[in-house]
């Protein structure tokens, strides 16, 4: 049976399911296969990248879903080699090229990389392209509060994402808070974290055991819960299922507090600082 799945909707009137199917690091048979079990299972969004090396992948296996375009939504990312102007429009026209679309759902920037200091022509090249409809939303993916302010004083145009790492070891309160300002929608790559140091966690184990769910659906119930939307990944049926199948109970105020007060200054579990990492 299909889950179905609520959905949140964007500073520019479209909408995106509430979570969605993270695709790193699947590439080949596996990902085809992956994305494909993930459809089957009631999955509506499939986020893929440039430096993924998987949109050929993805883009078979929503051929082979049998699915009616309009029936999903595709995310894919512009790397750091191409931000300039006409870099970022040859990007996405790669990339449609690539998964075999005529639009994205979603575009977003994979990383600022500020000593670059180049993404704000990718931004504008992302603004154009949206009046074009070769995309239908525009975002971002791992910027700063500075870095959204810099481009919407340039430009005055929101993202409508920003994709962080963002789980309960590192709850980035301050940033969701700063998304307030423009209407932005937080989105959550890793939003499990090391699920196995989580699952041993008494803010996960307890919720997990009052409802009789496992903890990585606990703690995809938190970020539901707290407006994030995630991107979990998973290569097993079973698992995807239980990733998605989050929306018939809820934590209470407590939990979802605990949770949170999980997070730490160091956090973050692969160390990497939009303020000084660079992702060409």
């Amino acid at each position: 049976m299909t889950i179905e799945v609520p959905t949140h909707t964007l500073n520019d009137g479209t909408t995106l399911p509430a979570v969605g199917f993270g695709t790193y690091p699947l590439k080949g048979q596996e990902c085809v296969d992956g994305v494909l079990s993930a459809l089957e299972v009631g999955y509506r969004l499939i986020d893929t990248a440039v430096n993924y090396e998987n949109e050929e992948a993805v883009g078979e296996a929503l051929r082979r879903s049998g699915l009616p375009r309009d029936a999903y939504q595709v995310t894919s990312k512009i790397p750091g080699r191409h931000h300039g102007y006409d870099e970022a429009v040859a990007s996405v026209e790669g990339s449609l090229e690539r998964l075999g679309l005529d639009h994205l759902d979603l575009q977003v920037i994979h990383w600022p990389n500020p000593s670059v200091g180049r993404y704000g022509e990718a931004w504008r090249a992302l603004i154009d392209l949206k009046e074009r409809g070769l995309v239908r939303s525009i975002g971002v993916s791992n910027f700063t509060e500075q870095h959204l302010e810099t481009i919407v004083d340039a430009t005055g145009v929101a993202p409508s994402v920003n994709q962080v790492e963002l789980h309960p070891y590192y709850p980035q309160a301050s940033l969701r808070k700063a998304h307030e300002r423009w209407d932005v929608r937080t989105e959550a790559w890793s939003p499990l974290a090391r699920v196995g140091d989580l699952a041993h966690e008494a803010a996960v184990t307890g919720p997990a055991e009052r409802l009789g769910v496992d903890p990585a659906a606990v703690v995809l119930r938190w970020h539901v819960q707290i407006g994030s939307l995630p991107i979990p990944k998973s290569a097993s049926p079973e698992r995807q299922r239980s990733n998605l199948d989050v929306f018939g109970f809820e934590l209470t105020d407590d939990e979802v507090a605990a949770l949170t007060a999980l997070g730490r200054p160091d956090g973050r579990i692969f160390g990497a600082d939009p303020e000084t990492h660079e992702e060409m």
